[in-house]
């Protein structure tokens, strides 16, 4: 037992009855949503002591925002903040179940007959309640809130079918301190700028204000004068720990937002308490006098004062309490010890790569032609063919509309299918990536751009931490099928530098579950893209596809005005599978594995050493390990020609999956250095060079 709970049936006897207006079952109703939320972190804390409990951060002090799920409908799609256990109480109340305590423990003991997770997390999460598991501590669910919101009247007015009423809220919850963060900013920066332009933008964001985060106080009125005052965005301001004041206001914004299809912004005023988890000890940084101030203002205490002014006795308000304890402390006994998760596979199951036959079930008829194509020709047809063959379909990105890509990729794609798909967006990765986010778990098919590689490290954590791990914390209940299109690699010329040039994709690599694509000659560019899309569409992947910025416009190969780089259009016989390899050449002497700009080059070194075979990778997650061991095998030794980085790089996986499936041969590799790229030719230094691969394949070979 705690402090609050302990003096608990004391403060209520010395409680004055506080009238309202809520019936008398609603207030009951309400009353035990939050009684279930307080018991519940009472027991994680005790299943902790058992060893059977393995999460311990409550919402003790939050209770109020069970108001907010009353003010909803059971349809509005939630994303919640962590000390969110009485709307979800409620809100599992709302629908009919019976379950919602029982899900919420399960969840501690990290059982595998958790509901959403399966045992991989505690989270607030459930297909049939509407919430979208979150696991964000720092608000990076906002902008993918904002792109739920967004993709309502956008998967309407494309007449594509939609998990969500058209009239739908879309409610995500957050902390003070998270409000702070970057991704809230950007995220509820996004939403405005929609806004202003006439977008319908529901979104109701709750800022639960219990004025710390962890041990970091908050500025007094620091909410309010940094969100109080926004242009566009309707603010209100609520007692949380006042059920009847919460519900009102809640009720008031919600409203609003459902009629104005705008945002608007709910402070609801809260207090912590039993500490940020289990192992926090506040003494160490909050005085006496403060937490004992706090623990009057316990939201129970105030629903306490309702039910005496309807009614009830201070015992029958205690009996209460203690009748929830009892049922709770059941239902946590219950659960200790169910199984978890047991071997490796079950664990990462979520995040197997799709299978080649969904995939090629879900493939658009291709008519190839004779024409021949640039990458970027082949790229922008392939892109047209995707949004004819999928009405759910959109482009979108910085310059990708009116302009066409700052390359021409996307040029004549929004004359051709109109701005509601094919539309710019504002200079934000974060949020183009969360619009992307949005539109996926709302019907859509995202296919955003990002510019240039080196933009995408700001907005890292939407891919790893929000794409990728949807489908590990739903049971792929719940998938955000994506092709991200990045403009990357290195060796442009006339337009330099680190951010023209980059080729850092470790953090790409890192991701579990996520596709790389990584094409080098235009038709297999455009199967690939095929090939990704049709992979979002039937299976929910998310793919990353990078494309070499240098080949966007190549034609030649071997020799000036040789042509010997464009390719046809691909025809329905000529697909990509994920993680299968191109073999260039029969050479018995070595084979060079590569990717990227690193194929035409090996080509090249290929056309002048005699015995030499060039394995494109073309996809770098997963590797096609089958193709790499066999073209490793067929000659017995290997040079990997890596244009990435030499610390980080693309080759350290390609050696290590060699040695780990026992290829015995030789081994070498050519990468760049571990630097940026500098402007003008300064980056010859850095780079890897033709020069490089050539002299390094004659030293295997001799």
């Amino acid at each position: 037992m705690t402090g609050v709970d302990e003096r608990f049936a004391d403060r209520v006897r010395g409680l004055e009855p506080t009238p309202g207006d809520l019936s008398t079952d609603q207030l009951r109703s309400l009353y035990d949503a939050q009684l279930g939320s307080r018991h519940a972190d009472l027991a994680a804390r005790w299943m902790q002591s058992q060893g059977h409990g393995f999460y311990t951060i409550g919402s003790a002090g939050h209770e109020g925002n069970a108001a907010v799920a009353a003010a909803l409908q059971p349809t509005d799609p939630a994303l919640l903040h962590y000390r969110s256990g009485a709307f979800y109480l409620a809100r599992a109340e709302q629908c009919g179940s019976k379950e919602g305590l029982r899900d919420i423990l399960l969840g501690v003991a990290a059982a595998t007959a958790e509901p959403i997770a399966g045992g991989r997390h505690k989270v607030f999460g459930r297909h049939d309640l509407a919430i979208i598991p979150q696991t964000s501590t720092i608000a990076s669910h906002l902008p993918r809130a904002m792109g739920v919101a967004f993709s309502i009247s956008r998967s309407a007015k494309l007449g594509v079918p939609s998990p969500w009423p058209h009239d739908a809220v879309v409610v995500t919850s957050f902390g003070d301190a998270s409000a702070n963060h970057s991704t809230a900013t950007g995220a509820i920066n996004a939403a405005l700028h929609a806004s202003y332009q006439g977008l319908p933008m529901p979104l109701l964001l709750v800022c639960e204000d219990n004025g710390i985060g962890i041990s970091v106080r908050t500025p007094e009125g620091w909410i309010r004068q940094a969100y109080g005052q926004r242009p566009g965005l309707r603010y209100f301001d609520a007692d949380g720990t006042d059920l009847a004041a919460a519900l009102s206001m809640a009720t008031e914004a919600a409203t609003f937002v459902r009629r104005n299809r705008r945002p608007a912004f709910l402070r609801l005023r809260t207090v912590r308490l039993l500490g940020h988890a289990g192992s926090d000890v506040e003494a160490a940084y909050r005085s006496p006098a403060e937490l004992t101030a706090d623990e009057e203002l316990d939201p129970l205490l105030g629903t306490a004062r309702l039910l005496l002014g309807a009614g009830y006795t201070a015992d029958e308000v205690i009996e209460l309490y203690e009748d929830k304890r009892s049922e709770v402390m059941r239902i946590a006994a219950e659960v200790a010890g169910l199984p978890q998760l047991s071997t490796a596979q079950a664990v990462s199951a979520p995040l197997r790569f799709p299978e080649p036959e969904t995939v090629a079930g879900s493939m658009p008829r291709l008519s190839g032609t004779p024409e021949p194509l640039t990458l970027s020709q082949s790229i922008n047809r392939a892109l047209a063919d995707v949004l004819a063959s999928y009405p759910e379909a959109m482009v979108f990105g910085e310059d990708v509309g009116r302009k066409g890509g700052v390359y021409g990729v996307t040029r004549g794609l929004q004359k051709a299918f109109g701005p509601a798909r094919v539309f710019d967006t504002l200079l934000d990765e974060q949020s183009i990536l969360g619009l992307a986010l949005g539109a996926g778990v709302s019907g859509l098919l995202p296919v955003p751009e990002i510019q240039y590689l080196a933009y995408l490290h700001n907005a890292e954590d939407q891919l790893r931490g929000e794409a990728a791990s949807l489908k590990f914390f739903s049971q792929e209940q719940y998938a955000n099928p994506m092709v991200l299109r990045i403009a990357g690699y290195g060796y442009q010329k006339g337009f330099g530098g680190h951010f023209h040039n980059d080729d850092a994709i470790g953090v790409l690599r890192d991701i579990p579950g996520i596709v790389i694509a990584s094409p080098s000659r235009p038709d297999d560019a455009a199967a690939m893209l095929h090939t990704c899309a049709a992979a979002a569409r039937s299976s929910g992947t998310v793919s990353v596809f990078l494309e070499p910025i240098a080949l966007y416009h190549r034609r030649d190969l071997y020799d000036d005005g040789d042509d010997a780089w464009l390719a046809p259009y691909p025809s329905d016989g000529d697909p990509v599978p994920i993680g299968r390899g191109r073999t260039y050449g029969d050479g018995d002497g070595l084979t060079i594995v590569t990717f990227g700009n690193g194929v035409p080059m090996s080509l090249r070194v290929a056309a002048r050493v005699p015995g030499v075979r060039v394995l494109d990778l073309r996809w770098l997650a997963p590797l096609p390990v089958d193709d790499l061991l066999r073209e490793a095998t067929a000659t017995g030794k290997v040079l990997v020609v890596d244009e990435t980085r030499r610390s980080g790089g693309v080759s350290e996986g390609v050696l290590a999956t060699l040695i780990d499936y026992g290829y015995a041969g030789r081994l070498a590799r050519v990468a760049s250095h571990d630097s940026y790229v500098p402007l003008g030719a300064a980056a010859h230094h850095v780079l890897v060079s033709e020069r490089e691969i050539e002299t390094a394949a004659r030293e295997l070979l001799s």
